[in-house]
Parts: C-alpha cells; sequence; structure tokens
C-alpha cells in the first residue's frame, strides 16, 4: 500500500485530473498592445513575466510585454514578489540551501530575512535594501525526498530535494498531475554529492572492508572483531532509518546483492548525528552515515578480493569511483516559474555555489583535472588485475594514448543493467555541454575512454566500451547547441576491461569499472 504522503499526493493529481473543463469565473482579459487580440480566461500565475490563463483553448503562456491585462484578477505589476516553494530531504534543507540563499542574496545586493514558520518550515525574505520592497519570498519544508515528491505533486512545492532518483510510482502521479516527466534530462538539477561511507570509532584499527564482510557484518552473520581480524570483542550495529535516502541505498547496493537483510539487532537511528555520536563512543561499534556528516568517526574503505580499494574522497566521489554515491538533486515541474526561481536555479552551477556548497561540507561538481603521472595507485592495480586476454602490448597502448594528458573528474556511468546514464551523468552531459559552449576547451582535445568490467572476453569488452564512448560523446554534442565545434575536438578510445577501477568480484564492482573517463590534452 502507498504510505501517507504518496497517497495525498495521489489524491491531489486525481483532482487535478479531473480539472478539464473550461473555467466559469473570466477573470482577466489580456489585451495585445495594437488592440487587435484578446484572451480572456482564469489567471493561473504571473511570474513576473508571463502569464499563466486558463481559456477555452486550454492554458496558455503570454508574455507580459505584449498585452494589457484588465480585469479583478490582473496582478500589481510593480508589487509583484516571486514567491516559490521548495520541500524535501532534512538533510539538503538544513545547512545546504540556506548557505545558498544566503549567497545568492548577498550577489544580488538583496537583504536576507529568514522567518520560523514551524518546526518543519521557514521563509526567507529577500528584499531591496534601499526601498525595502520585497522581491523575493522562498519557503522550505524539510521532511524527506519522498514527502518533497508529494508537496510537488499536489501543488504545495515548486521544487523538490531529494537524496535519490525519482521512483517510478512517483513519476505516474508527477505527470498525471501534469508535472511532465520529472525524469527528463531538465527536470532534474544535481545540486552536491554526498555519499553512503561504513564509519568505526577513531579507536578501532580496521580501516578497510571487503563489500561481503560488509553485508555479512550488517546481516548479524559477523559479530565478533575477531573474525575480521581485530581484537576479540562483539560488534554493535548502527544503521539509519530503513526509509531513509541512506538506508534503502544501503539495502539496494551492498545487502541486496549478496541476498541478505539488515539484522535486526542493528541500532535504527532517525537522527544521522546521533548515530554519529553513538558510534565514536563506542570501539565495539560499526555505523552507517553520510561523508558529509562523518564527525569524529573514522571512515572504512572498500575492499576488493584483487586488492583494489575504494575510499570516499572529494575526487572519487566526483568521478563516481567510490559506488555508494548520493546526488543532491532538486526536481522541477514543467510548468515555468518566476524569473527569479529561474536565476536561483541557475546560481546553482556558478563558482559561488560550488564555494558555498564545499564549505556547507559536501563536494561540488566543479571539474578537477588529475594528471596520468598521479594515478600511479590504479595503474599499479591494472597491471596487478590484467587478466590473460589484456596483453602487455595493450597497457603500453594505454599508457601512450593517455601519456600527457590529464583525466577530468566529469566521469559518465550507467544505471544498472541499462545502456541508460545514471543521474550523476546526465548532470555531468549538461554541465560539460555549457563548459565547451563557453570555450573552456577552445584549442583543446578532448577523448572520451570506454572502459568497461572483466566479464566476457576481452575483445567484446573492448567494442562495447567503445560504443558507449561514442554515444557519450554524440549526447554532450547534442546538448551544446551552440558550441562551435571547430574550435576544439571531441574524439573516442576505448580499453574494455585494461583499467580496472575496482574488483569484478562484486556487482558494485563491476558497476564502477563500466564507465566513460574524459581526458583532456
Amino acid at each position: 500500500m502507498p504510505n501517507r504522503p504518496f497517497r495525498a499526493a495521489l489524491a491531489a493529481a486525481a483532482v487535478a485530473s479531473l480539472a478539464i473543463g473550461p473555467a466559469v469565473a473570466q477573470d482577466v482579459t489580456l489585451t495585445s498592445r495594437d488592440g487587435t487580440v484578446d484572451i480572456s480566461g482564469t489567471l493561473q500565475s504571473y511570474d513576473g513575466e508571463f502569464y499563466r490563463v486558463d481559456t477555452v483553448y486550454g492554458p496558455l503562456t503570454i508574455d507580459g510585454q505584449g498585452v494589457i491585462c484588465n480585469g479583478i484578477g490582473c496582478p500589481d505589476l510593480e508589487a509583484f514578489v516571486a514567491e516559490f516553494a521548495l520541500s524535501g530531504s532534512a538533510a539538503m534543507g538544513q545547512v545546504l540551501l540556506p548557505a545558498l540563499v544566503d549567497a545568492f542574496a548577498r550577489q544580488r545586493g538583496l537583504r536576507l530575512l529568514r522567518e520560523v514558520l514551524d518546526e518543519s518550515r521557514s521563509r526567507f525574505v529577500l528584499s531591496d535594501p534601499a526601498t525595502g520592497t520585497d522581491q523575493a519570498r522562498i519557503t522550505l519544508r524539510l521532511s524527506s525526498s519522498e514527502e518533497g515528491f508529494a508537496d510537488l505533486a499536489a501543488g504545495e512545492a515548486d521544487l523538490a530535494l531529494s537524496l535519490r532518483e525519482i521512483g517510478p510510482e512517483e513519476l505516474s502521479v508527477a505527470a498525471l498531475a501534469g508535472l511532465g516527466d520529472l525524469s527528463g534530462p531538465r527536470r532534474s538539477l544535481v545540486l552536491a554529492l554526498d555519499a553512503l561511507v561504513p564509519v568505526v570509532a577513531a579507536a578501532n584499527p580496521l580501516r578497510a572492508l571487503t563489500p561481503d564482510e560488509l553485508a555479512a557484518v550488517f546481516a548479524g552473520e559477523v559479530s565478533d572483531w575477531s573474525a575480521l581480524g581485530g581484537a576479540e570483542g562483539p560488534i554493535s550495529l548502527h544503521a539509519p532509518a530503513g526509509d531513509s535516502a541512506l538506508g534503502q541505498l544501503f539495502a539496494e547496493e551492498v545487502l541486496a546483492p549478496f541476498g541478505k537483510t539488515m539484522s535486526g539487532q542493528a541500532r535504527r537511528h532517525a537522527d544521522v548525528a546521533d548515530l554519529v555520536d553513538a558510534v565514536a563512543d563506542d570501539p565495539g561499534a560499526i555505523g552507517l552515515t553520510a561523508w558529509s556528516e562523518m564527525g569524529n568517526t573514522a571512515p572504512l574503505d572498500l575492499r576488493g578480493s584483487c586488492g583494489a580499494v575504494l575510499a570516499a574522497e572529494v575526487a572519487t566521489l566526483k568521478s563516481e569511483d567510490y559506488p555508494l554515491s548520493l546526488p543532491l538533486m532538486l526536481y522541477s515541474p514543467a510548468r515555468r516559474l518566476p524569473l527569479l526561481a529561474r536565476e536561483f536555479i541557475a546560481f546553482f552551477d556558478s563558482s559561488a555555489a560550488e564555494l558555498v556548497i564545499r564549505r556547507a561540507g559536501f563536494v561540488d561538481q566543479g571539474i578537477d583535472r588529475t594528471p596520468l603521472a598521479r594515478q600511479g595507485a590504479r595503474l599499479t592495480n591494472a597491471i596487478l588485475g590484467a587478466g590473460g586476454e589484456v596483453p602487455l602490448e595493450e597497457l603500453q597502448r594505454l599508457a601512450r594514448a593517455l601519456r600527457g594528458a590529464e583525466r577530468l573528474s566529469t566521469t559518465f556511468r550507467f544505471e544498472g543493467g541499462s545502456s541508460d546514464l545514471d543521474a550523476q551523468s546526465r548532470g555531468n552531459v549538461a554541465r560539460l555541454a555549457q563548459a565547451i559552449e563557453t570555450g573552456a576547451f577552445d584549442g583543446r582535445q578532448l577523448v572520451f575512454v570506454g572502459f568497461s568490467d572483466g566479464e566476457g572476453g576481452a575483445m567484446p569488452n573492448r567494442a562495447i566500451s567503445r560504443r558507449r564512448a561514442e554515444a557519450v560523446r554524440k549526447a554532450v554534442r547534442a546538448e551544446a547547441h551552440t558550441a562551435d565545434f571547430s574550435r576544439l575536438k571531441l574524439t573516442v578510445d576505448a580499453f574494455g576491461e585494461a583499467l580496472p577501477m575496482a574488483c569484478d568480484d562484486s556487482a558494485w564492482g563491476r558497476r564502477v569499472n563500466r564507465r566513460v573517463e574524459l581526458w583532456l590534452r
């Protein structure tokens, strides 16, 4: 059965879908400035630029500069205030969003006042310091990713904050409510990055676990530290709430692949800060928390049987080399938001916003560069992990092809069991296309380099990895509408299984290895 927020959204969407007849009230008339055209209907919204009117012809969006509004529903154009609401993940809304609103207001030279409405809601008022007139009122409701989608579908929010991608049922409700396809490339934006990390007390000497060990521990099958190479003593388990984004990610990406479920002995925490404090104070404890909220605990790296180790760090989160990454996402409906709201969303891609994101403890998506010479560890792993079908000549070809180039943090990965790009990678396509349009790589060469996991033969894997690289290059070219491609080169290369990032002995390790990297010459 759907839960309460989902049922509420479904009901609201159903009501909205029934309101298909022409409105009885004709509360505004928009007349063209030459007086030749009149459009009458019920004013649905005015965003400071455009009128949205429900007419006998259906909803119409009309440029306010070309018409004169008459009727009781006409807005006061001089007193217009942009009002919009955000709802969803408390992890995003408690620190990150207020900091972004503050930075946006400073950049615009506006005064900011924060009003606490109740335990979960606050309002940010942006005003002109010279005249004292309000320019915007932004309402923020802190709840969960699920309730953010429900509020969006019910018309109680204009933007949803989520620590996960929208689910199939939520997509259906949103479409029924007239919000469009929220899975579309322009309906979601990755604001920042976080990750799920296993943690222990700083006094615990353990620093890495294999995925199967991690799953066995939280399934309750390994209950003593001595089984993991530590001192003898019981393991106490601390986990986030099962319906939280962190809890769902762990269940889907770590427990499920091994056919396991969370132990009933695990202590569940609704508040991640409480979880972190409990683990930090108990040398026998292990917990699951967000990278941004590790506190005084020590993170455990993920180790594969082949010797490859993946740590949750800024570089590995940006490139999705760390398998338990968590994108912080903003969803917007397929309707026109007020101009200031659109400018606020555009601000998230600025260098000023990247600084705010880092200071808030999250990972921004600015493009970093790492030369081949600084990637010795993974080159060593590639040599040690190369199978019999990856000859020395292929590794030498790889080294020659990438020598003198820099790997960009922009990496492209795919949904599990699919050729579709995942959420972070779809955002990377748009971000890279925008950088190309602005001339950031003029006079340079961008190489899309495909890699695969080690399942199957080396030759077919190289062919698959090339097709993926070509598909990503095609997607970037299609997105960069105004780019002058005569000013740079976009090329493709592929090496199949020749440069693994992780061991192929787990589902997440194979997924990490299936990728398209971006290299700059």
